[in-house]
């Protein structure tokens, strides 16, 4: 949309947005969730009372929306009222809904050379390769660019990740290699995975169509998605018995209790801890006298 059909509520809506540093995409979610409200609303939305937010959300409740999605809605609402409309009252009763924490699905080691071997090409397989040997985001993969690859200090430079942070993680030197081999097959110029026009990186939808057929050439039956490669690197990670605050820093987590997660999926861990049960009945048996 050009900047002369743009109504001055959204062109005021993306400034808001964009003086707070806000991602494009995050952006382009807001404006869609707006106009959504609109529609539903059927006049502009800086006429909405509470009762019409109340009966938008109870309308998306009543139509299987999920709690992303009603979570989401709220998120943009509070914005829309309170920062670009200054009217707090209308949000000030809207709450999000608690999610119950699910277990991710993780990959074993197997699973993941398999999976790996399986990509349909050197170019996909090197950036799955990257989000499942380093832990980014998917986002984070497409993202990168070849100076962020330092095969001297053996780290990648992760540029304005989650929350707009930098951090380094690992490059093993298996890595290292794959990498080169992409390189010398490709000489991509600017972006390290480059998408259909050179001068743009790979898109996300791109990366995840390429992950979804390696893993039904590698007939995985678990649902995977490139974050499903993040999950197994950090969980394979604590198996290994490494620092969970050492995990929390190379996955870019602001709050360990989001790393903790991995504590419960851990399967290695959770084997090698002694029951108390067979504790007792090995200190049991240690003193029982013989029959």
């Amino acid at each position: 949309m050009t900047n002369e059909a743009m109504s001055p509520l959204r062109r005021r809506m993306i400034e808001d947005m964009t003086v707070r540093k806000f991602a494009s995409k995050t952006q382009r979610d807001y404006v869609q969730r707006v106009k959504h409200f609109t529609a539903f609303l059927g006049r502009s939305p800086d006429t909405a009372s509470f009762e019409d937010v109340r009966s938008y959300q109870l309308h998306l409740a009543a139509s299987g929306a999920g709690v992303s999605t009603l979570n989401q809605s709220t998120a943009t609402l509070r914005f829309f009222f309170r920062i670009t409309l200054k009217r707090s009252d209308i949000i000030e009763h809207t709450t999000f809904i608690h999610e119950p924490r699910k277990l991710p699905v993780v990959l074993s080691p197997e699973e993941v050379a398999r999976f790996l071997d399986a990509a349909p090409g050197l170019k996909y397989k090197a950036a799955l390769s990257v989000a499942y040997g380093a832990g980014l985001r998917v986002s984070e993969v497409v993202a990168l660019k070849v100076s962020d690859i330092d095969g001297k200090r053996m780290v990648i430079r992760v540029e304005q990740g989650k929350g707009h942070k930098d951090r380094y993680v690992m490059l093993s030197p298996h890595l290292l290699e794959l990498l080169r081999a992409w390189y010398k097959a490709a000489r991509p110029q600017g972006w390290l995975f480059p998408g259909l026009k050179p001068a743009s990186p790979m898109t996300t939808r791109q990366l995840t169509r390429a992950c979804h057929a390696a893993a039904r050439m590698a007939d995985i039956g678990k649902r995977v998605s490139p974050h499903t490669l993040r999950h197994s690197f950090a969980t394979h990670l604590l198996e290994q018995n490494i620092d969970i605050r050492v995990i929390q820093v190379l996955l870019g987590h602001a709050k360990l209790d989001t790393t903790a997660l991995y504590t419960r999926v851990a399967t290695k861990t959770i084997r090698g801890v002694m029951s108390p049960l067979e504790h007792i009945a090995r200190k049991f048996n240690e003193t029982k006298p013989p029959a």
